[in-house]
């Protein structure tokens, strides 16, 4: 299914120099895919609207920023990961960190490149991983195809990624990085409202409930003071005054 197109203010947020302020959501995000199919340029071009071309770092980065998606304050943490996760080399530990990734993130993208089929494949595989890791869980999942610019070397046709995503039960978008930045924004806010989703629900009837349950026992303390204010024998010595 297609990512809704989204509306309202996506802000990043200059960290407060006061404490005096409510402490924002927490929303942890993955991104994972294989190599070069511009994981690390989007989050990159995301944070800083800027695009520096094909960016895959050698170590695994974690970028944290607080940000504003329509009114809400989140701290959000964006981990990256390295391409080549489904390399024979080094695949204990590759596995073992993305084990460690799946298990620290509440949503999740799945990039691949439409000009690399086998990026494309490799998304089956990783969504399954973390419905494996979280099986009770409503993680979302959003299913990136990227350099959408790159028609002329395409490999993975839209209506390919559009029915992988209706399979899986997940969000479809294609886009391209380095010519659109609300498309990528876009991506990103949508994750985070859908994080977001997961735990207000039960904050906010927690929230109430710990608010509501003194009200009663103090409601009735006041009655019964007023009711003893208007009593003669509280009203007698005041008269004699």
């Amino acid at each position: 299914m297609r990512l809704p197109t989204m509306s309202g203010h996506f802000l990043l947020a200059p960290i407060p120099e006061s404490s005096d302020y409510l402490l924002p959501k927490d929303v942890k995000l993955a991104v994972l895919g294989a190599g070069r199919v511009g994981k690390s340029a989007m989050i990159v071009r995301f944070l800083t609207k800027r695009f520096i071309g094909d960016y895959e770092p050698n170590t695994d980065k974690l970028y944290s920023r607080l940000v504003y998606v329509e009114g809400d304050q989140l701290s959000l943490q964006i981990q990256d990961t390295p391409g080549g996760i489904q390399a024979q080399d080094n695949l204990g530990q590759a596995v073992d960190f993305l084990s460690k990734c799946v298990q620290w993130a509440e949503g999740f993208l799945l990039v691949y490149s439409i000009t690399d089929y086998d990026s494309y494949q490799a998304i089956r595989p990783l969504y399954q991983h973390i419905r494996k890791v979280h099986p009770d869980s409503k993680a979302p999942v959003i299913i990136v195809g990227n350099k959408g610019d790159l028609l002329h070397a395409r490999q993975v046709q839209t209506h390919d990624g559009i029915q992988l995503a209706n399979e899986l039960g997940s969000l479809f978008l294609e886009i391209s990085t380095s010519e659109n930045y609300e498309d990528v924004c876009d991506v990103f806010r949508h994750l985070c409202k859908e994080v977001s989703k997961l735990h207000s629900p039960s904050g906010e009837r927690r929230k109430t409930s710990v608010i509501s349950r003194p009200r009663s026992p103090n409601v009735q303390d006041l009655k019964r003071r007023f009711k003893q204010a208007l009593s003669p024998k509280v009203k007698a010595p005041s008269a004699l005054g």
